[in-house]
């Protein structure tokens, strides 16, 4: 995955919970073929910030609605006619959507490493936002 689709996925992961939340199933290869959906792949900073707002605004306002009945209802992830797993929604929206964000999360930082990117801060200061950074290391 190359590092401008990498960061639109991050920035489209939190409509997968909207999506989870708002429907029975997913499929990645739905009937008469084609995509499911159109992968976002960042074309700018701008158009990257706004897609990941407006999913997370909505990803909030669908949590905030959610009924405890309705995130134990089973939800599906199908290819064309098979069903590749099946969970209670609570189950999709932490395992299936966060996990998801925090693995990807992860990959971006090795690419921004790679790519002599400061890596942003995620659960404190980074080593390349740490003041304290040099003096630790030596």
């Amino acid at each position: 995955m190359s590092m401008s689709r990498l960061a639109g996925h991050l920035a489209e992961l939190p409509g997968f919970v909207t999506m989870a939340l708002q429907n029975d199933s997913f499929n990645i290869r739905p009937a008469g073929g084609g995509p499911s959906r159109q992968p976002v792949v960042m074309s700018s900073r701008k158009q990257l910030l706004e897609e990941f707002d407006k999913n997370v605004a909505n990803m909030r306002d669908t949590l905030s609605k959610a009924s405890d009945e309705s995130l134990m209802k089973s939800w599906s992830l199908m290819a064309g006619d098979k069903t590749i797993l099946t969970m209670p929604r609570a189950a999709v929206v932490r395992s299936f959507c966060l996990s998801h964000i925090i693995h990807h999360r992860a990959q971006l930082g090795v690419y921004l490493r790679m790519n002599n990117v400061p890596v942003p801060s995620v659960y404190g200061p980074s080593a390349d936002e740490n003041p304290f950074a040099d003096a630790m290391a030596g």
